[in-house]
């Protein structure tokens, strides 16, 4: 499949997201105006409900590691597509939005736990506007391919 995306590319410090580089190195620290976040609802491995704000542009990774919030194991290789720990399920009508997923992303989708038709990695899903009160699913399980390479296994 050939995606319309620009490229990803790797450098020091940069997360590998297709949102662009990360704006870890970002000097703009200001209050968000309301217009610049949207309202994001995660529906945890537990079932707990947690409801969270992020920033217009930022990754679902973004989110979760920017609110601190408790989901386990999650984004264990911080968005450099090593690993499928962020694997999020989306909604089918929101999943229809997304940007197309780059072969980089399938590599990684195809070891995940639990996937399905509608599943993509959070450290690759840029918040839209139109993405304001979405909720995203948290597999019941994570598979981190980064051990299980080390351990000369595949995740099934």
């Amino acid at each position: 499949m050939i995606s319309k995306q620009t490229p990803l590319r790797t450098l020091r410090g940069q997360r590998h997201t297709a949102c662009g580089f990360s704006r870890a190195f970002s000097s703009s620290t200001g209050t968000l105006r309301s217009e610049d976040k949207v309202t994001v609802h995660f529906i945890n491995r537990d079932g707990e409900k947690i409801t969270t704000e992020g920033k217009i542009g930022d990754s679902l990774l973004d989110v979760v590691v920017n609110k601190n919030l408790d989901i386990d194991g999650f984004g264990a290789c911080e968005g450099t597509l090593a690993c499928s720990t962020c694997h999020l399920i989306f909604d089918e009508n929101i999943f229809k939005q997304l940007d197309p997923v780059t072969d980089e992303e399938m590599d990684m989708l195809d070891l995940a736990y639990g996937l399905t038709e509608t599943s993509r990695l959070g450290c690759q899903i840029c918040l839209s506007k139109s993405m304001n009160g979405m909720t995203v699913s948290v597999p019941e399980g994570v598979a981190d391919v980064r051990q299980a390479a080390d351990m000369g296994l595949t995740p099934s």
